[in-house]
């Protein structure tokens, strides 16, 4: 805990997280900035840095660095904080995805969509402000939250597939709440 870092708030389409640059100029963001922008707590991030499923994806070792913030934008809260590489953030919310996780997922098609746009623009010559950047990029996420919210309801989906087998069970003549259990045949 040496160095300091410096804080600012990144704009993310219509989301706000608190992003730091450290003095190599690399970019960091906070275990809990990281869980919480997709609806979840500081502990569930903590949790997966310590999970089977990150170290098989990075591999054994990786603890996040505490950092001190620099006075000037430490402002109101904390004054260090847990700092976690990019690309580990995208691994956790990567993972959110896989897990189910709505907002995970919006989010990062939300930042995908923004990386290819730019890459296209760059290709074509196109030029957009920052500011057009944000409101497709907040545009997109209204988008994508609007087209999850029915196609990925686990729920309502393992309901139907619940309800489905229970009218085939009655439908081959048997009542699905009183199903033998294989070890009565024992």
């Amino acid at each position: 805990m040496s160095e300091l870092a410096r804080r600012a708030r990144i704009q993310i389409g219509v989301l706000e997280v608190e992003g730091f640059m450290l003095p190599d100029g690399s970019y960091r963001m906070s275990q809990s900035q990281a869980a919480e922008i997709v609806g979840l707590s500081e502990r569930n991030a903590r949790d997966f840095l310590s999970s089977k499923a990150f170290k098989s994806l990075r591999g054994e070792g990786y603890t996040p660095a505490i950092f001190e913030i620099d006075e000037v934008s430490q402002g109101r809260g904390q004054s260090r904080f847990n700092a976690l590489d990019l690309d580990v953030v995208i691994t956790y919310w990567t993972w959110q995805c896989f897990r189910g996780n709505k907002q995970a997922l919006t989010l990062l098609i939300a930042l995908a969509t923004e990386t290819l746009e730019r890459r296209f623009d760059t290709a074509f010559g196109v030029a957009r402000s920052e500011q057009d950047r944000d409101e497709r990029l907040a545009s997109t996420l209204e988008q994508m939250e609007g087209y999850l919210k029915e196609a990925m309801d686990y729920e309502v989906l393992a309901q139907a597939d619940s309800q489905y087998l229970r009218n085939w069970i009655a439908q081959m003549g048997y009542d699905p709440d009183d199903l033998p259990n294989p070890r009565d045949e024992q």
